[in-house]
């Protein structure tokens, strides 16, 4: 683990990460955090560049990563603007603070360890991930 590196509090606006953050939420960030395949990013817009995002990291594309909302009613993510550049990119959402603090961020043990189990569980420990659409 690397010291000094700047930890940031962000506040969530918005229905698009609606299983796992909702409106009003506020979330403790790690900025220039590592990114892996399933980790609450924050970075800002491919589009909009002042505006900050939160999403989920689904994976390396072409280009960046794919963003997608946990909401599988908004579409407002990478299906619409695409791979999202490293350079945009800030850092990882470790915790929510607020209302009701829940990690977010786990370790890869403890991902590993949650496979094959209860959903509500993984979920509840800060492990889950949307099911990629058809892109």
């Amino acid at each position: 683990m690397r010291y000094g590196t700047p930890l940031g509090v962000a506040d969530i606006a918005g229905p698009s990460m609606r299983r796992l953050l909702a409106d009003g939420d506020r979330v403790l960030v790690r900025y220039g955090a590592p990114l892996r395949p399933g980790a609450i990013a924050l970075f800002r817009h491919p589009l909009q560049q002042d505006l900050l995002v939160v999403k989920r990291a689904v994976g390396r594309r072409p280009g960046g990563w794919w963003m997608l909302s946990d909401n599988p009613l908004v579409r407002t993510d990478s299906r619409e603007y695409g791979a999202v550049p490293d350079e945009l990119v800030l850092g990882r959402v470790l915790l929510r603070l607020a209302p009701r603090p829940a990690w977010l961020a786990p370790g890869r043990r403890l991902e590993r360890a949650l496979r094959g189990r209860p959903a509500w569980l993984a979920e509840r420990l800060g492990v889950s991930a949307p099911v990629e659409t058809e892109l």
